[in-house]
């Protein structure tokens, strides 16, 4: 039998630690660098030119991204998506009930 030319999957490349933890910190990063944003919205109850439809878009992105990391067991995907999906939901709530 002939080998296989197929490319191997990307989520079969070996483990990169120093990736995963760039990975992590950069999504750490994004979230805090949000919470301005919910701040202004649920503090100060300032939710002018937020877009509700913006931040849905970034929900059902959130969403998607948690789906596929369940399904590939990816953590680094997965975790920070709940994180995400937390944000984005305070985002659009805050949006609809002061904007």
């Amino acid at each position: 039998m002939a080998p296989d030319p197929s490319p191997t999957p990307a989520h079969a490349a070996p483990e990169s630690p120093l990736l995963r933890r760039a990975l992590a910190a950069m999504s750490a990063f994004t979230m805090l660098m949000t919470a301005p944003q919910i701040a202004t919205i649920w503090v100060h109850h300032q939710a002018a030119g937020v877009s509700a439809w913006t931040w849905s878009a970034y929900l059902a992105s959130a969403l998607l991204w948690f789906w596929h990391g369940l399904r590939t067991g990816d953590r680094n995907i997965y975790l920070p998506c709940v994180g995400w999906i937390a944000l984005d939901g305070a985002v659009i709530i805050g949006a609809l009930v002061y904007g």
